[in-house]
């Protein structure tokens, strides 16, 4: 599935695909990207970045929200390639630059592999390059000076939980929330506000913990990492997700 993009704000646009999702922040100096896709999503990525005007080469940096393979995957070849900054925050630079791995280990999704949704879920990520083992040697800490200077100003917001490093970003008024929050994802039970299943997640106690950060945000769109934009209050969402983990 091609990405189809749609514009949020004036600045702010979404990149929606059957895998997973990245967003584009434009401005007259340039785009950051802010989440990247599977290796395989590379001719996606630069398609979205033409779409608004834009090639390799005006990409201002790239943030992640975490470092698992299908958010920043294209983040690799732009940095190596185009020398494009990566950044994301403190705690998750030893994991993008792969100097550990937090993430479900292919025995844990074998476990699930029964079940039609996860083997075609699992096929497919394959195609795209979810076993890339590369890491991301100059990724470096976002600071807030740094954050400052890119196109919308990002704010980061910790949400710890997913990775041990996972942050979101605000930017427009507008909530990227990565993997701390998401609306739906192929092998999701059902669509909707909630956190990925458990064998996706480091810490699920955290998990928790973040979406209740989240909820004290005054945001009215939310733009997650896996399924459509959400609108509405950012506090209904996390609520939601809250909802369906306890049930």
């Amino acid at each position: 599935m091609a990405p189809v993009v749609t514009a949020v704000t004036d600045r702010v646009h979404f990149a929606q695909t059957d895998l997973v999702n990245w967003t584009l922040v434009a401005d007259g100096d340039g785009v950051l990207l802010i989440d990247a896709g599977f290796p395989g999503h590379r001719d996606d990525v630069l398609s979205s970045l033409r779409g608004l005007g834009f090639g390799a080469d005006d990409l201002r940096a790239i943030l992640l929200t975490h470092a698992h393979i299908d958010h920043f995957g294209t983040a690799i070849w732009f940095a190596a390639e185009h020398g494009t900054p990566v950044y994301c925050h403190a705690d998750e630079v030893g994991h993008s630059k792969r100097e550990y791995l937090e993430q479900a280990s292919p025995v844990a999704v074998a476990a699930h592999a029964w079940q039609p949704k996860w083997l075609k879920w699992s096929v497919s990520i394959m195609r795209k390059g979810a076993l890339t083992h590369a890491g991301i040697p100059t990724t470096e800490s976002l600071t807030a000076d740094i954050a400052a200077g890119l196109p919308g100003a990002p704010r980061v917001v910790p949400t710890p939980g997913h990775t041990g490093g996972h942050c979101s970003y605000l930017v427009d008024g507008v909530l990227v929330s990565g993997d701390a929050l998401v609306t739906d994802h192929p092998v999701a039970p059902r669509p909707g506000p909630q956190l990925l299943p458990s064998v996706f997640n480091h810490d699920e106690a955290a998990c928790t913990r973040s979406l209740e950060a989240l909820g004290m945000l005054d945001a009215e769109v939310l733009l997650p990492g896996h399924g459509p934009v959400w609108r509405g209050p950012v506090r209904d969402a996390a609520i939601k997700a809250r909802d369906a983990a306890s049930g």
